[in-house]
């Protein structure tokens, strides 16, 4: 921040004396003491139509230091002994309380530029006078947390407010926000999702390039010129202008139709990925098929190993085609006789009946209605060929809705899975240098590091994982949101540059963020359980002082299609 900036946002200085709060009284590493003068009022003040605790748990501090000013959190709050006595259920208020606080120390804040870097470059003295920081001053941390000689941004997306006061108003460069990858996480009612809808909202007001992955539908609402909306499946309600897809079988990779059909023991396995090679000869060499099949039953092997030999690379390609709706029978002509002649003979029955389930499960999936989309909707156009028109149009978000898809057979993360290698192999090719593109995941914890599939054959999905560590070279960036961190790998999370933290209950989950973000630790953590609705907060590597701000509800509100018991359950 320039000096004429600095003299405009604040021009009776960032230290104002309605503001005190005490002195430096103990001194550590990681912490400073201070005598609060005003922590016996019985209720905060206001200052520039903003409230301050003047000492309350959770409160911005600056600390008037020897170099530079030093930014700090009340952490603790505390009386000595024979005070503490006094305290009882008709205590009104003490001005000359002897009260105790214990500030965390979070950064420097250089007095000429305000600029705030994380650590402390030299410690406060007793006696130095700590004040409440400016509401204005720590809605402007994003920015004055910039390198030094930034340009002002000419895009920032407005996420909520440090107070009510409208000069606390947080705006976050998108670089910021997605440029390493991002994650909203919460627990049940924190205000994830209205934390989600608010940044899509914001991002729509400039040139952005969304795709959301709405596992559920409750992002049906929003609506313009600049919105594509599709859904997989028949939704129980879809948007107004959202239209039927399919993902076509050429979508799915080796490891999907593993993860799809599970197969189990040491024979149906093998004779899985037998019957998909064979289907795939049949298509590179026709000649060879009957019907679309390889007919092994009392025929010459001569010709099919050539054959195989020929397309060996085709043949054991994972991206290969072929009729997926042949595999039950392909199977069943793997399974021969096999004597070492040159031939193979008749059936092996007992290999049949070792792959019964295999059949009867591939047969019950392929027929099977929530599986439609894959398998029997190919009148409806491609979700990936959408995607690909979306990428070179001048739309904004595009929205794919997965709420009719079943979480049965694992079709909801396979689903996911190809959809999000389909966007790193465009990004791969280089399609997003020029315009970068943000892929929004609910619920994500649903998607991410999924093995599946038996103990002999086992598939990982992995393509959001591959995003989040290579695709922000290809202008690709991935954005989860999701209930249970604990549930994402911490592979994943440590990617995320940003993290967006509502209240979080569980201690397992507060422990994984911990672990994936370096730059908060157990003080910082210990206020996530007692975040207020639609309150969050945000740290990462690009947020190294972490701050918190109430999210600005969003114009466009998720939609619950929970139960309405007062409306159901009411007078008839």
């Amino acid at each position: 921040m320039k000096p004429a900036d600095i003299d405009t946002e604040f021009p009776r200085g960032l230290l104002r004396p309605e503001l005190f709060l005490g002195v430096a009284a103990s001194i550590t590493a990681r912490a400073v003491g201070v005598n609060l003068s005003e922590a016996g009022r019985p209720s905060g003040s206001h200052f520039s139509g903003g409230r301050y605790g003047r000492g309350e748990v959770g409160e911005f501090v600056l600390i008037e230091g020897q170099q530079s000013l030093i930014l700090g959190r009340i952490s603790e709050i505390k009386v000595r002994e024979p005070e503490r006595r006094g305290i009882t259920r008709d205590f009104a208020g003490n001005t000359d309380m002897d009260a105790l606080g214990q500030i965390q120390l979070l950064g420097c804040v250089a007095t000429d530029s305000l600029r705030v870097t994380a650590g402390v470059d030299a410690y406060p003295r007793l006696g130095d006078r700590i004040y409440a920081a400016p509401h204005r001053f720590i809605a402007l941390l994003p920015q004055l947390m910039e390198v030094s000689g930034a340009e002002a941004p000419s895009v920032s997306l407005e996420l909520g407010t440090i107070d009510t006061a409208h000069e606390s108003v947080v705006s976050v460069k998108p670089e910021r926000l997605f440029g390493r990858h991002c994650a909203i996480l919460g627990a049940t009612g924190g205000g994830k999702s209205w934390t989600t809808a608010r940044i899509i909202e914001e991002c729509l007001q400039h040139r952005a390039k969304l795709i959301l992955i709405d596992a559920t539908g409750e992002y049906r609402d929003f609506q313009g010129e600049h919105v594509t909306h599709r859904h997989l499946g028949v939704p129980p309600i879809s948007a107004a202008q959202s239209e039927r897809s399919s993902l076509p079988p050429t979508a799915f990779l080796e490891s999907d139709f593993i993860a799809l059909f599970e197969p189990s023991g040491k024979v149906q396995g093998p004779k899985l990925l037998a019957a998909i090679q064979s289907l795939r000869l049949a298509v590179l060499e026709p000649s060879l098929a009957r019907d679309g099949l390889i007919v092994k039953e009392n025929s010459v092997k001569r010709d099919f190993f050539n054959a195989m030999y020929k397309h060996s690379v085709a043949v054991n390609n994972p991206a290969q085609e072929f009729n997926v709706s042949l595999l039950p029978r392909q199977i069943i002509n793997e399974c021969v006789q096999d004597y070492g002649d040159t031939k193979w003979k008749g059936r092996n029955e007992a290999e049949i009946g070792y792959c019964a389930s295999l059949i009867t499960r591939i047969n019950g999936i392929l027929r099977s209605p929530t599986m439609s989309f894959v398998f029997s909707d190919s009148a409806f156009p491609s979700i990936t060929s959408s995607l690909t028109s979306f990428l070179s149009d001048e739309q904004r978000l595009f929205r794919i809705d997965l709420s009719a898809v079943a979480y049965e057979f694992n079709a909801r993360e396979i689903v996911a899975n190809a959809i999000g290698r389909h966007l790193l192999s465009t990004a791969r090719n280089g399609d997003l240098k020029k315009r970068p593109l943000v892929v929004m995941v609910d619920e994500a914890h649903n998607f991410l590091g999924r093995h599946l599939g038996s103990d002999d054959y086992q598939a990982k999905l992995d393509a959001f994982e591959i995003i989040a560590k290579e695709g922000r070279k290809y202008g690709l960036t991935v954005c989860l949101a999701s209930q249970r961190p604990r549930d994402i790998t911490e592979g994943v999370l440590s990617q995320m540059g940003t993290l967006i933290v509502h209240r979080l209950t569980n201690e397992r989950d507060r422990e994984v963020v911990e672990r994936a973000c370096g730059e908060i630790d157990r003080a910082a953590s210990a206020f996530l359980p007692n975040l207020r609705p639609g309150e969050a907060a945000i740290i990462g590597t690009d947020f190294p002082i972490p701050m918190t701000i109430q999210i600005k509800e969003p114009d466009t509100k998720p939609l619950s299609d929970g139960p309405r018991y007062q409306e159901c359950w009411g007078a008839p």
